[in-house]
C-alpha cells in the first residue's frame, strides 16, 4: 500500500507541477490556436508549392510565346503561321488540307 500511496504522491506531483502546464498550454497554443499556427504554417506552404508550380508553367508559356512573336515579326514566318494554323490562302491559289487520322492502318499493323 506504501508503494501505491508513494507512486500516486509522485504522479500527482508530477500532474500538478506548474512549469508543465504552462508548457503544455503553450505547446498547444504555438500548434493550434496562434495566428502563425503550425497549421496555417502547412497550408499556407501547400499554397505556396501550388503557386511556384503555376509560376513555373507561366514562365515556360512565355517564352514560348516570345519565340512565337519573333517568328511573326519576320512576313514568311507571319506568312506560315497563318496558313498552318487559320488555313489562309494567297489568291488564285488551292489548299489541300490532310487530315491523318490517329489510328491509321501502318500503326495498327
Amino acid at each position: 500500500m506504501k508503494l501505491r500511496q508513494l507512486f500516486t504522491k509522485r504522479y500527482f506531483k508530477f500532474i500538478s507541477n506548474k512549469y508543465l502546464f504552462i508548457a503544455l498550454f503553450f505547446s498547444i497554443w504555438m500548434l493550434f490556436l496562434d495566428t502563425n499556427s503550425w497549421l496555417i504554417h502547412r497550408t499556407l506552404n501547400k499554397e505556396l508549392k501550388g503557386l511556384e508550380e503555376n509560376k513555373q508553367y507561366y514562365q515556360t508559356e512565355i517564352s514560348k510565346d516570345e519565340k512565337l512573336i519573333t517568328i511573326l515579326k519576320d512576313s514568311s514566318g507571319l506568312e506560315k503561321y497563318a496558313r498552318e494554323k487559320y488555313f489562309m490562302k494567297k489568291e488564285n491559289e488551292d489548299i489541300y488540307i490532310i487530315d491523318y487520322e490517329k489510328n491509321s492502318v501502318d500503326e495498327n499493323e
